[in-house]
């Protein structure tokens, strides 16, 4: 009996046009994250007791910045496509078939929410707390684009969850040769919202504040992207004979473990008793 594997949607469906218009479903996806992102802090933020058009205000600082470092990094980490022998440079302003690398995308997008928070008058830390959970549901959302695009999977297994990738190229709309491989994107998708959760949970049982929410996203995430990143197949420079984004999860992790390690000892020493209400008044 034939395994019931993921089938992937027809090349078609990875965008349509309305009249001039090509609409493409990676960006689409992109834009359905951010938005729930944005009610999911916003949310957050009220219950905190603040103003939630506060977090539409940061959050118009803190999107181009954010799609702007993804995208940077996206390109210096996978160069050929755009550098190579057969680059094409001009690709990398084609941010809607695909390629946002998420280090870039929170390293600017958190320069650029610190931006909105100053001009804002609030905590930029408390913002961080309350948007993270609702970042990590957006990235779940995002690796759908990934997957309509038949990109990012991993190594060919034929586990009954495999997902099954055209790669004999299409012949008259039909596929010519289908191959199988482990289904990265869902992984990465249940990893992370099990991650929101988690966090949520973590935020109102442990009395996280300062930043720690935002730090304990970015160790949560990164556990998962390690092993998710071992897995992959594309292309993507080698440092020691490993992809430069295991490198980088490596160093992330130590990074998060430390900040939310010394912010929640820098918050026993201090005695800081702050509710998040009263952070959320606080300069950052």
């Amino acid at each position: 009996m034939r395994p019931a594997f993921i089938p992937s949607p027809p090349p078609e469906w990875s965008s349509f046009s309305i009249g001039p218009l090509t609409v493409h479903a990676y960006a689409l996806f992109i834009l359905a994250g951010i938005v729930v992102a944005t009610l999911i802090a916003m949310r957050r933020w009220k219950d905190r007791g603040g103003n939630g058009d506060v977090v539409l205000d940061i959050v118009f600082w803190a999107v181009p910045f954010g799609i702007v470092g993804g995208r940077i990094y996206h390109v210096v980490s996978t160069p050929g496509p755009y550098f190579g022998e057969d680059g094409d440079f001009w690709k990398a302003f084609r941010i809607w078939e695909g390629g946002l690398g998420i280090w870039g995308a929170i390293a600017l997008g958190a320069l650029g929410a610190y931006i909105g928070a100053r001009r804002a008058g609030v905590s930029f830390s408390a913002f961080a707390d309350a948007v993270a959970p609702g970042v990590l549901v957006a990235q779940a959302i995002g690796r759908l684009g990934n997957y309509f695009n038949q990109e990012l999977y991993g190594q060919a297994t034929d586990v009954p969850w495999a997902v099954e990738i055209c790669t004999g190229g299409y012949v008259d709309g039909v596929c010519a040769g289908i191959e199988t491989f482990h289904p990265t994107f869902l992984y990465e998708i249940v990893w992370n919202l099990a991650g929101a959760a988690l966090l949520i949970w973590a935020d109102r049982r442990l009395d996280l504040r300062g930043g720690r929410v935002f730090w304990l996203y970015v160790l949560v995430y990164t556990l998962g992207r390690l092993w998710i990143e071992a897995l992959r197949i594309d292309e993507a420079v080698l440092v020691l004979g490993l992809r430069i984004n295991i490198w980088t999860s490596l160093a992330v992790i130590g990074l998060s473990a430390t900040m939310f390690y010394g912010l929640g000892r820098r918050q026993k020493r201090t005695g800081e008793d702050q509710t998040p209400r009263d952070q959320l008044a606080a300069a950052s």
